[in-house]
């Protein structure tokens, strides 16, 4: 674990780190709908579009579903 994520999640357990598959699944610490994006308690920036930031500024691409369900 990082020392960064252990000053932004204080969870027991701990979110999934900003490079773990599931780190989506991290809570929701600030949330701006009308703009489209919310923070994670692991740092990721988590869009509408399903795109995300992570902590290092490497990006994500959308990654909605292709087909109807």
């Amino acid at each position: 674990m990082t020392a960064q994520h252990d000053t932004i999640c204080q969870h027991q357990p701990s979110c999934p780190l900003p490079d773990d598959l599931d780190r989506e699944a991290a809570r929701i610490i600030a949330a701006h709908p009308e703009q489209g994006w919310s923070l994670l308690c692991n740092g990721v920036v988590v869009f509408d579009d399903t795109g995300e930031l992570l902590p290092d500024g490497r990006i994500i691409a959308p990654h909605r579903p292709t087909t109807a369900a």
